[in-house]
């Protein structure tokens, strides 16, 4: 083999090796024993946005206003060559001029030239800007979700451990216990969108279909944050199992009328005023002690910021609730 043949086929392994780099979608520098440029591929040039000819022969850590002057990185560069080391996965996170901040994974390797045994580095750099946010957000969505999940638990605990089981039958608690645990998903499911529900809405769903028949309303159009609408949903739903088991709604005749208004309340606050009157019912007197739903409905009023009045009348039950709006 002559000597042009060998040059020749040298200079085609070179251009095949470039090819190669070229078609790498990492960006791909080749710096020389003084740590200058030598090669750069496409991707490199694309993704920080320079020109091919503006970086040959300079020095990397010039390039981009140095840019890539960081301490550690040059030293770790600089003992690539003598001690025939390699850097794998160094990270590093700059505010680059042209393509804003970004976070790169960066291997750095020796190469060998057969020829003249000169010693080159080959830089790789892996941008991860995206899959730091994405593992971000992957975080967050996991104890978003573990949150709520413990969350709703307390909820059902509650529930199974507040619903009275006194002269009930296995069956019975299990009805009761199943439709509060209702209830509550149909408000979580409101609350966890962050939607908001229009109060008719609520209390319709709140109510067996057979008491949303017989419910009257008489009130403005308003809109119950998602913040509100598992409490507000639990109390209507108390309210209505109580007056089919004991009031308005055990009898074929009995209704329920709801009216409410909007008042303005101290320190700029509006208050939904609504009350709840069952009438053609059952008559009703004051229990002779205090029940999972009487709690309940206290108790959740109270969490609200607002208040709730009961009234036993012979005529039927009378609520009065007072919530922030």
């Amino acid at each position: 083999m002559i000597l042009e043949d060998l040059y020749r086929l040298l200079k085609s392994g070179h251009v095949q090796a470039q090819g190669v780099v070229d078609t790498m979608t990492q960006p791909i520098v080749v710096l020389d024993q003084n740590l200058c440029v030598t090669t750069a591929n496409n991707a490199f040039v694309q993704t920080f946005e320079v020109e091919r000819d503006d970086i040959l022969g300079q020095s990397f850590f010039s390039l981009g206003s140095g840019q890539w002057e960081i301490p550690e990185l040059r030293n770790l560069i600089a003992a690539v060559i003598p001690k025939a080391a390699a850097i794998i996965g160094f990270e590093v996170t700059h505010d680059f001029p042209a393509i804003g901040q970004r976070t790169f994974l960066i291997d750095a390797r020796r190469l060998i030239h057969p020829d003249n045994n000169s010693a080159n580095i080959l830089i790789l750099f892996e941008d991860i800007t995206s899959r730091q946010r994405q593992d971000a957000e992957k975080d967050f969505v996991i104890a978003e979700t573990l949150h709520r999940i413990r969350n709703l638990f307390a909820v059902v605990r509650a529930i199974a451990m507040q619903t009275d089981t006194d002269n009930r039958t296995a069956t019975e608690y299990r009805d009761i216990f199943l439709r509060r645990l209702e209830v509550t998903h149909r408000a979580q499911e409101i609350a966890s969108a962050g939607e908001t529900i229009d109060f008719e809405q609520l209390l319709r769903q709140s109510l067996s279909e057979s008491g949303a028949e017989r419910l009257q309303f008489n009130g403005p159009a308003v809109t119950l944050a998602s913040s509100k609408v598992l409490a507000a949903s639990m109390i209507f739903h108390e309210l209505g199992t109580n007056a089919v088991k004991y009031g308005a709604l055990s009898v074929p005749d009995g209704q329920i009328h709801v009216k409410w208004a909007l008042e303005a309340g101290p320190r700029g606050r509006t208050y939904l005023n609504c009350e709840w009157q069952e009438k053609n019912g059952l008559p009703v007197t004051p229990p002779t002690r205090r029940g999972y739903g009487t709690e309940l409905i206290e108790g959740t009023s109270a969490h609200l910021g607002g208040k709730v009045e009961l009234k036993y009348d012979p005529g039927g039950l009378a609520a009065t609730i007072r919530i922030p709006v």
